[in-house]
Order: structure tokens, then sequence, then C-alpha cells
């Protein structure tokens, strides 16, 4: 340091009652009309230290100068120093998380880190074999990165590592050196994982998310065991994966319905992978490339048991009326093509509509219908997927059984 430079002192930043609350409670972020003063301008990347009105340590976090989500808090409650052996006893607790609760028994495919809910706000990394995906969504994380990625590597020893990002923080990420793809020795595009004896493909380069869809695995299973001796229909099937446990599970038949071709010629590698498993090798399958919406309503073939799980309808806040609109018409329309005593699945991804909004407007369905159901079961977030607070709750499924 030059004499003519100054040392700087760490960004000290004070909150308006309502977010030192929240922040008190669990919250992860804090807005930026939600600090009530600092002691200077904060960097991307640097950590801000908050203190409550008395002066007394409240909690540490990621600052984003350019965001509306200036800080994500990283730890709360008593002083702590974020060293390196604190960052990995936060990773080996992941870790221990997932060894207990998922992985093992023919899975190997598992998300390691959920975001917020586990101490890594704006990252989650999912493991796909031997390959580790980190996606980040939070700039701030690009100063840390090589930190970071050194405690992944440790903890989760993948053979391969790779990068991804949000598309509104690519360019933040060139000003770190940090580009999008594998870092250091390069894999595969294509990774196949294995999901409770299930093998998968993952594009773990340019896929959606981090490759795969690893949220629905167990209501996959749960479709499994509902599925024999069934006509099953797969509305908005992706890759094949309720599809897949249902074919196990006995189906007579399955029917992908998907509008995109990529996504239907992905579910046809998926069932290829696994053509040693006789159930899966003989079940009658049909794949139907079409809007979903359209199909359910002009097509009259009739199904006994129905998967409705589409990509979120509700992206932002004003798009929740519609999408509860949207939910109301597609589980309408699945009910009248159930056969008597067919069951329905019926999910949402979206959070902004909420479990409780989810689970009503369905009610509503069955009271339209008519005629009597009962529900076999409602569920939320696998163990991989926790969320600790109100905005990460989003995946949301119930079953109902005509009877």
């Amino acid at each position: 340091m030059s004499g003519g430079e100054k040392k700087v002192g760490r960004l000290r930043l004070e909150l308006f009652p309502r977010a030192e609350a929240a922040v008190r409670s669990g919250h992860p972020w804090v807005y930026g009309d939600s600090i009530k003063k600092q002691n200077r301008q904060g960097a991307t990347g640097e950590l801000a230290v908050m203190y409550d009105k008395r002066d007394r340590f409240l909690a540490v976090g990621l600052y984003e100068a350019e965001s509306p989500i200036r800080v994500r808090i990283l730890h709360c409650g008593k002083p702590a120093m974020l060293d390196h052996d604190w960052w990995l006893e936060k990773a080996r607790l992941c870790l221990s998380k997932r060894e207990e609760q998922v992985l093992g028994s023919g899975t190997d495919g598992a998300r390691m880190i959920n975001g917020e809910s586990e101490g890594f706000p704006g990252i989650v990394a999912d493991r796909y074999g031997d390959t580790l995906v980190v996606k980040v969504y939070a700039a701030g994380w690009f100063a840390l990165w090589e930190e970071i990625e050194a405690v992944f590597r440790e903890v989760f020893a993948p053979q391969y590592l790779v990068l991804r990002m949000s598309r509104n923080i690519v360019a933040k990420a060139k000003e770190y050196g940090l580009e999008e793809g594998f870092r250091g020795e390069a894999g595969a595009e294509i990774v196949v994982f294995s999901e409770n004896g299930i093998r998968f493909e993952s594009a773990v380069l340019r896929g959606q998310k981090t490759g795969f869809f690893l949220d629905q695995r167990d209501n996959r299973s749960r479709v499994e065991q509902l599925a024999k001796g069934r006509d099953v229909l797969n509305v908005f099937s992706f890759s094949g994966g309720f599809s897949l446990y249902a074919a196990r599970g006995g189906a007579d038949s399955v029917t992908d319905l998907d509008i995109s071709a990529h996504a239907l010629e992905s579910a046809a590698r998926n069932f290829s992978l696994n053509s040693s498993d006789p159930r899966i090798a003989q079940v009658t399958k049909f794949s139907v490339q079409a809007d979903a919406f359209r199909w359910m309503e002009e097509d009259e073939k009739m199904f006994d048991l129905i998967i409705v799980d589409p990509p979120s309808l509700a992206k932002r806040e004003s798009q929740r009326e519609g999408a509860v609109r949207a939910y109301t018409r597609l589980n309408s329309r699945a009910m009248e093509r159930l056969k008597p005593g067919g069951v329905l699945v019926a999910a949402s991804c979206s959070a902004h509509v909420s479990a409780e909004e989810f689970h009503t407007l369905v009610e509503q369905c069955i009271q339209a219908d008519g005629r009597r159901w009962r529900e076999l079961w409602r569920h939320g977030h696998a163990p991989d997927h926790p969320a600790n607070f109100r905005e990460a709750e989003y995946l949301k499924a119930v079953c109902l059984e005509m009877i």
C-alpha cells in the first residue's frame, strides 16, 4: 500500500427494524431499500457485516452493489470467522445429509447444495455421477470463487467440475476471468447417472438448470408404485422421468406428451439407456409432440394414470393469476381424461403460486368434476432440496384417486 492510500475498513451496515427482524428470523436476503445506513460504498463480492441498533453483531453476508438483493446472508447469530475451515464445515454438512438420505442404493445423482437454505445463497450444486455442476446465480461469489471451488473439490471430490451461471451475471464473471464450462479437466457434455437404479442422461453444459430436474425423484418413485397395469399419460414429459418409473412399475403403456422434439428425443434416449430392464423394454410407448393445453382439450383418449407436471407457469408475481387459471384448466381436463378408478398426479414448480393456493385450486377442480375422489398423498420438497424460507418453497404435488 502506498503512502497516499488509505486502508479500507470492513463494510458495516445498519438495517431498518423490519429488515433486522427478518434477518434474525432466518430470512437470507437484504434488499437495498432495507439498509438504513452504511459506513461507505460497497463493492460486489465483499463481505458486509450487519449490526443492530445497539451496535451488536447481527449477521455477515455477500454484498452485491448492482443487485436489488443487496446482501445475501452467509451467517447470522454470534460472530464467526469465515475462513477455509468454516466453508469446509458447511459443505461437509451438506454432503453428510445426502449420504444419509439420498445417495447410494442405485442413486449417484443428487443436489448437493441448495442455495440459501443451506448457507450458500445464490449457488446450487448438483452431482451427476463423477461430475459436479455448480450453478451461480449471484455475482458476489465470483470474488470468492477460487476458494469455494477448492472447498467443493475437497468435500465432494468430483472428477469433473462444471461452472454455470445465470445469464444476467455472465458479463460480471468475465471481470474475474471466469467463463461457463469445465474447470480444469474436461469431461463428457452428456453424463449418464443413476436414480434409484434407473439411468438418465444429463446435459451438464447446455441442459436446462444444471442438466436435469432432480427435484421430482421421490414423486417419480411414488408414481412407480401406482403404475402397475395402467395406461399412463405423462403431460409435459420432458426427458421421460415419470414415464420410466411408470414403465418399471408395470404400466401397460406410457405416453410422453411434450411440445419439444428435443425433449421427446431425450426421453427416447433415456428409455434406450434402460433397455436391459425387461419391464422398461417391454412397455408399449407412445410419443406425442404437441402443445399440451391444446392436445388435452382436443384428443379424446382415456388413461388410468395422468401426471401433470408443467414447467413454471409463474416466473414473476404478475403471472400468478394466469398460472392459477392454467393449472385449473390443465388439471380439470386431466380429470376428464381419466378412466373410472383413475389416478391424477398434479404438480407445480411455480414459487409464486403457494402450496395452499395450488391445493385449493385442485380441490376446486374436484368439486367441479362432481365425482368422488380421495387424496392418496401430497408432498413438497425432497430431502436434497430443502427450503427454509417462503420464497424458496416452489415444489408441491398431490395425488388423487377416483373412487
